[in-house]
């Protein structure tokens, strides 16, 4: 009898000191079937009773069961002081803690890129930007850029009509009448923002974006134009960039160019994106045509300017290699991490 009593002492104590070391309830589980288990040591202990006299077993019996419940007492306080850890851990902030930095960064949109590199372009060469209204007169959208109402060119915009007298302008050129209207020379602009036409495939959208460019100035020539958008070509695209200019129409500028530069996805040697020529049109250009500058005033005796316009998405898709225009404003997160 002696003998049990000291083992079960000896047992509860082992037992005690190990749950007030244990560190999580997994431990805790582990103790609980090391010591109250059907096969754990209290249990094995206390078959020895069947070996005592029927006057001892009772007293033995009642010892085991009251080390039993202190054992059992002892592991659900444990297991209360975990709980209560993982409440506080779970509710409490540590404002002393570095904060967590999100997984991803946003980031400028590409279009807002490529027009930011564009301006700062220009920028360097001494021209400052202007802005002007999206809801724009049909006078500052055509009548005053030498595009009177029966000219065929206003089928070139596929134009959105807010009623006769009023547009969603289809350029930024707009925006240069309205500044020859307030300024006299020397002039040196460029105006970017949203433009607005009918039009929707894999290269063109409703809304897109455009900067226009203007001087004007005593002797001005193709030259200054040719050199100012050779130098821009060289900024965008690197020193090695090839450009022609190709004599074209508009009726706002006489005379009239596009400028192509050689393909940047083939280098030149012909691929789908450049209809296997190896060029591509890149922006509109010329001399400011004489009637404009009769609109706001100018003596085209005295004056000549230049003007070009270019579309944001256009060079965005040749800087990037983006062959879908659509994918700018789709919002696809994977195409614009990228960016």
């Amino acid at each position: 009898m002696e003998k049990i009593l000291a083992q079960l002492e000896r047992i509860e104590k082992e037992a005690l000191k190990s749950i007030k070391e244990a560190q999580d309830e997994k431990v805790l589980e582990e103790l609980k079937i090391k010591y109250l288990g059907r096969k754990g040591k209290v249990t094995a202990c206390l078959r020895q009773i069947g070996q005592l006299p029927k006057d001892m077993r009772a007293k033995i019996g009642k010892e085991g069961n009251e080390v039993k419940e202190r054992i059992q007492d002892a592991i659900s306080q444990r297991s209360k002081i975990f709980s209560e850890r993982a409440v506080v851990t779970e509710t409490k902030i540590d404002i002393t803690l570095p904060g967590r930095r999100p997984y991803h960064y946003g980031t400028l949109h590409p279009i807002t890129q490529c027009l930011k590199e564009i301006c700062d372009i220009f920028l360097r060469l001494g021209f400052d930007t202007v802005e002007g209204p999206d809801v724009e007169f049909d006078y500052y959208n055509f009548e005053a850029l030498n595009i009177p109402p029966d000219h065929p060119a206003r089928d070139m915009h596929d134009t959105f009509y807010v009623n006769p007298q009023v547009v969603l302008r289809t350029h930024t050129s707009s925006i240069q009448i309205r500044v020859m209207e307030k300024v006299h020379p020397p002039i040196k602009v460029i105006s970017a923002g949203a433009v607005y036409r009918r039009d929707a495939d894999i290269s063109h959208t409703p809304m897109f974006h455009q900067v226009e460019g203007l001087l004007v100035e005593k002797d001005i020539s193709f030259a200054h134009l040719k050199g100012i958008l050779t130098f821009f070509m060289q900024q965008m695209f690197g020193d090695d960039v090839k450009v022609r200019f190709r004599p074209s129409y508009f009726p706002f500028t006489e005379p009239s160019a596009e400028m192509d530069i050689r393909c940047v996805m083939c280098n030149g040697k012909g691929c789908r994106i450049c209809g296997h020529t190896g060029w591509l049109e890149i922006l509109g250009c010329g001399m400011v045509h004489p009637e404009v500058f009769k609109r706001v005033n100018y003596d085209p005796e005295i004056y000549t300017g230049l003007a070009f316009g270019m579309g944001v998405e256009r060079i965005a898709m040749l800087k990037y290699e983006i062959d879908d225009i659509r994918l700018f404003f789709e919002n696809h997160l994977k195409f614009l991490r990228q960016f």
